[in-house]
């Protein structure tokens, strides 16, 4: 993955948090996907202006941590490869 790449969410889809189920979601016309909250952290900073290295960053400091690339990469893959992302 690009560290210049911006991702954000592709139209159709919206992320919330949904009460009755006590999680973040992803909504879209057909259903919604539970996500857990890696997933949840990663698609909060997916705005289209932020890039793949600056999300990874904020990500490690919020979390105190180091060498998260690899899952934000592996992440920001699937994520586009279902059309979560642009």
């Amino acid at each position: 993955m690009s560290d210049y790449r911006t991702p954000k969410l592709a139209p159709m889809y919206r992320l919330q948090f949904e009460p009755a189920q006590d999680c973040w979601v992803l909504l879209y016309p057909e259903g919604l996907v539970k996500l857990n909250q890696p997933a949840t952290e990663i698609l909060k900073r997916c705005d289209g202006k932020t890039d793949v290295a600056a999300i990874t960053a904020d990500l490690e400091q919020a979390f105190s941590a180091t060498g998260l690339r690899d899952d934000v990469d592996d992440f920001l893959k699937h994520a586009y490869g279902q059309h979560w992302v642009v």
